[in-house]
């Protein structure tokens, strides 16, 4: 049976089986979370705890949506873009789905060539989030969602106890808190939002007039197939040099991932601590954001190979019309030493803390 499939009828099971107040927690749909003032609000689906919708203002007070994305759960459940989703157990890619941790080595499902991507085809991005609690409007309204992966789930070990927060401040601040509690076994955890941004609006066009600057001065080399050579090279004249606010487009051609032209690229942020991590402006409408986290690391990627994507509104995605962010460990970090550790021993909690964006105009 087609993977798209197997995870409709996966979800048809479980609304036919749950019930009474764990079915109402655990009830698939969208849920909306709006400030005081009426012209900030996000959308939240428990499906793959995505980000569906950031609704901000441009410069001349105009409303948009500058998330890609979705109308319909269905096309979340059927999805193969993770819009939006919280991606684990592990994000990004390990290289031939393979670790050893203390002396013990772990297959884990293979979904991208003879690698891993992403968790496996059934990561946290596939699967039902249980709300926890719910305040959609106030002065930091919020809600919290929880899953939990048992040992063995795609290959980890361990069973992982895991949480995230979305949360909007004013005037237009919106933060996403991400912790995970290893019960039983030591395992990796990589947690990562997966939101594809375009801040002239989702059904804009691509995103090569936008402005970035990246907090790094160091980046993860790749191989061909997209896995780290293990070092930390400079970026200094380089393509990757984004330390000063650069149109993403004047550089895009020189760079490619997988044989695709664009970013695709792990950045080592520099300092440590909750930091500034990159900063996002669009000339057009106006608006910007800057970022803030407290990882090692952040995924650069342009959008690379979308091609003829139906999301919201009618609205068709092709390549370059959006870019994400995913701060995280550094990729396959489980097979690299040299790397700061995705490492999570029973009874410790894994910590990972945006504020995402700060948006202006």
């Amino acid at each position: 049976m087609a993977r798209a499939a197997v995870l409709c009828v996966s979800l048809l099971l479980y609304l036919a089986f749950a019930s009474g107040a764990d079915a109402a927690k655990k009830k698939v749909g969208f849920y909306e979370l709006k400030n005081k003032k009426g012209d900030f609000s996000i959308k939240i689906t428990n499906w793959g705890a995505a980000l569906v919708s950031v609704i901000v203002p441009d410069s001349k007070g105009n409303l948009g949506d500058v998330v890609l994305g979705y109308d319909t759960v269905a096309e979340y459940v059927n999805g193969s873009s993770y819009f939006g989703a919280l991606v684990g157990r592990v994000a990004n890619r390990v290289a031939k789905g393979r670790f050893v941790l203390d002396g013990k080595a772990y297959h884990l499902y293979i979904n991208d060539g003879k690698n891993a991507l992403h968790g496996g085809h059934r990561g946290f991005s596939k699967v039902i989030w249980t709300v926890k609690e719910y305040v959609p409007s106030g002065d930091s309204p919020y809600i919290t969602l929880y899953y939990h992966s048992f040992d063995g789930e795609q290959g980890f070990p361990g069973d992982l106890d895991v949480y995230v927060t979305y949360e909007l401040s004013n005037p237009y601040d919106l933060r996403i808190r991400m912790n995970a509690t290893a019960l039983n076994k030591a395992t990796p955890v990589n947690l990562v939002n997966h939101a594809y941004w375009n801040l002239g609006g989702h059904a804009s066009g691509d995103v090569l007039g936008h402005l970035i600057q990246v907090f790094a001065s160091r980046y993860t080399p790749v191989d061909n197939v997209m896995i780290p050579t293990g070092e930390i090279a400079g970026v200094a004249g380089t393509p990757y040099d984004l330390r000063q606010l650069t149109p993403l487009g004047s550089r895009i051609n020189l760079v490619s991932g997988g044989g695709a032209v664009g970013y695709d690229i792990n950045y080592e942020v520099q300092g440590d601590g909750f930091r500034p991590v990159a900063y996002v402006r669009d000339p057009k409408s106006g608006r910007a954001f800057k970022l803030w986290a407290d990882q090692p690391g952040v995924q650069l990627y342009t959008n690379n190979w979308m091609k003829d994507e139906k999301g919201k509104a009618g609205a068709v995605y092709q390549k370059h019309d959006a870019l994400c962010l995913e701060t995280q460990g550094f990729p396959d970090a489980v097979n690299h030493p040299n790397f700061p550790s995705v490492i999570v021993r029973p009874g410790g909690v894994y910590k990972h803390d945006m504020l995402l964006f700060k948006f202006s105009h």
